[in-house]
């Protein structure tokens, strides 16, 4: 059982990591300011939550369970969205020619 445990936790941390590296990469590369507002708040935000998972796990395999990481991660999944969305604010609110354009209403039928 402590081998499938160690397993589960190496996933884990892989896992985290390749989406760390991919909200990074995503947060360097991407051309716009909302493009690249995802790369850390999708990506990295599941990243870290793996490493943290995997150092939960950890913990409660070397018989002293944390509930700090458990508080961590429970933290960052809430901060994450509501800062996100602050910026997203912010930046439309300082450039209102980056608020995308008002879809056309649908013509309208007879019957209506």
């Amino acid at each position: 059982m402590s081998v499938l445990l160690e397993v589960l936790a190496c996933a884990l941390l892989v896992a985290g990591a390749a989406f760390a590296l991919v909200g990074s990469w995503g947060l360097a590369k991407l051309p716009d300011f909302f493009m690249r507002l995802h790369g850390p708040t999708k990506a990295s935000t599941l990243g870290v939550g793996g490493v943290l998972l995997a150092s939960m796990l950890w913990q409660a395999m070397q018989g002293a369970p944390s509930l700090r990481e458990l508080l961590i991660t429970i933290f960052l999944f809430m901060t994450a969205p509501v800062s996100a969305h602050l910026m997203a604010k912010a930046a439309l609110a300082l450039d209102p020619k980056a608020r995308p354009a008002i879809p056309p209403s649908p013509p309208r039928t007879p019957a209506e």
